[in-house]
């Protein structure tokens, strides 16, 4: 290989070196901003945070680097093993972390500012490096060409492979061995300026290390979730949309999306009869049920009790959750194969587009939505939101959702009744005690006055009955209405009602 080879070769190593580092980073910022929302919620605070923060420590190491006088490609390559190594356990040190309160803020905030200073050390050193291949004008266009291209792949990856294939802690892992690759490709490429044998042990000690906890992240993962939840995790997947996490302890298996609880199946039955029963009880016609989210089944296998029932539209987001509920063996069993029944229609589309790009209309409506504790999910508990629902019911129609606690969290129960009234239902809300929740309420809308004691009740049902019924809309001081804001796509304020709660119970 002749010298003008050569340097063409330096000079490609040098701009991969910049591509990956810049899709290393963002998947860095993304990996961290994620593990925030699952175990905090409230998305947009944590990816802004994230954003801002690591933004800003980019500015602060791109500062820091014109300290940098000498040996500019040895720096490179111990920055980028250390970038590896702190990028690779990030997303681990946060879930160990999470159980100890304070100790988990100073480390995300440390992990954001040494991974986001360690990137912005290391642009203007390749940008230095490549200096020598070339004119300033076409090496810096070179340069953030790569840069910002590799950042767009690292923001396409993350989303729709490597965190729905790997899960968030093995991402973590695998770019890590990325960055300690890249090391070690510059170290191969140029070997001459490099001496002695330190550098490439350290590399492949680096290296053995997120390779270890690449190959054993499963168990990893197993033993951190398992610290968060107070029975063994039978199972847990990560999904392009959540979290799934099934335990058991005896003969009581849940559900947990994004570590929120969906169910017990110790006492499901109390939050599901009332969830599907006094809408169907209520409504003038329910041959047309729809039901937004409930993709493990168990609302289905009570609305199928029903023989005038003609259909049932599931939508739920999330085909993985849908598929758990028709092959898992234990959640088979408790919606008795109710997603195998004929009269079952799956969708798998946003519950906000599904309603605003349809005209089918139904008798029943009901949300079984998670509570809104990020952006995503607050649009569905808005006035517009109310409003699609609205349009689509049948003559004669009843909703219902879901609405949180009205005594832990007060304010977002209220919020959701005043919002649904704000959308033009006439509401009734309404309450009872489930184990496994406490204090549990859902709100009904229909566009005429719904009588509570005329619902029409299966005999056969475990918890609602005749005696029940009136009781169910009676709060008491602790959970009496309070004035609140409606919540809007404009201003999602169900959301900060929602977490001010949570907080507060904490």
């Amino acid at each position: 290989m002749g010298p003008q080879d050569e340097s063409r070769s330096e000079a490609f190593a040098l701009l991969a070196a910049i591509f990956l580092v810049a899709a290393c980073g963002l998947v860095y910022e993304l990996l961290i901003a994620t593990v925030s929302s699952y175990l905090l919620g409230s998305s947009v605070t944590q990816f802004s945070l994230s954003v801002g923060l690591f933004v800003g420590s980019m500015g602060l190491g791109s500062w820091i680097s014109q300290r940098v006088q000498r040996k500019l490609l040895p720096t490179f390559f111990f920055l980028e093993l250390a970038l590896g190594a702190v990028g690779g356990v990030s997303a681990t040190l946060l879930f160990a972390a999470y159980q100890y309160g304070a100790v988990y803020w100073v480390l995300l905030l440390g992990l954001l500012v040494l991974i986001g200073t360690l990137v912005g050390i290391e642009l203007p050193l390749l940008v230095r490096l490549l200096d020598q291949y070339g004119q300033l004008r076409t090496i810096v266009a070179q340069a953030l060409s790569f840069d910002y291209l590799g950042s767009l792949v690292g923001s396409v990856l993350f989303p729709l492979v490597l965190l729905p294939v790997l899960g968030i802690v093995r991402t973590g892992f695998a770019v890590g061995l990325l960055n300690v690759g890249v090391a070690l490709y510059t170290l191969q490429t140029f070997r001459h300026r490099f001496r002695g044998s330190g550098p490439l042990v350290l590399c492949w000690l680096t290296a053995a290390v997120l390779a270890a906890g690449f190959a054993f992240s499963l168990q990893l993962t197993s033993f951190l979730e398992g610290r968060l939840y107070d029975d063994q995790v039978v199972f847990s997947r990560q999904t392009p949309y959540q979290r799934i996490v099934f335990t058991r302890w005896r003969d009581d298996f849940r559900l947990f999306l994004d570590g929120n609880i969906q169910f017990s199946s110790v006492d499901e039955y109390r939050y599901h009869e009332t969830l599907i029963h006094l809408p169907l009880g209520l409504a003038a016609n329910r041959e047309e049920v729809l039901i937004l989210g409930g993709g493990d089944g168990m609302a289905v296998r009570e609305v199928l009790t029903y023989p005038d029932v003609r259909r049932v539209t599931v939508v739920d987001l999330d085909p993985e959750m849908t598929r758990l509920a028709r092959t898992y063996p234990t959640l088979r069993a408790l919606n008795r194969d109710s997603l195998h029944d004929p009269r079952v229609r799956l969708i798998h589309k946003d519950a906000y587009t599904f309603l605003e790009k349809g005209v089918e209309r139904f008798g029943v409506i009901v949300t079984d939505l998670p509570d809104p504790n990020n952006d995503a999910l607050a649009k569905l508990y808005s006035r517009e939101f109310y409003r699609l629902v609205q349009h689509r019911l049948g003559q004669g129609g009843v909703f219902i959702t879901q609405a949180g606690s009205p005594f832990f969290g007060r304010e977002a129960f209220w919020c959701i009744v005043r919002t649904m009234r704000a959308a033009g239902f006439r509401t009734a809300p309404v309450h009872t005690y489930v184990p496994s929740f406490g204090d549990w309420g859902w709100v009904l809308g229909s566009q005429r006055t719904l009588h509570l004691p005329r619902a029409r009740l299966p005999r056969t049902l475990r918890f609602l009955s005749p005696a029940v019924l009136p009781t169910l809309s009676v709060f008491d001081a602790d959970a009496a209405e309070i004035p609140v804001e409606i919540s809007t796509l404009d201003h999602p304020r169900i959301q900060r009602y929602y977490l001010e709660g949570a907080r507060r119970w904490d």
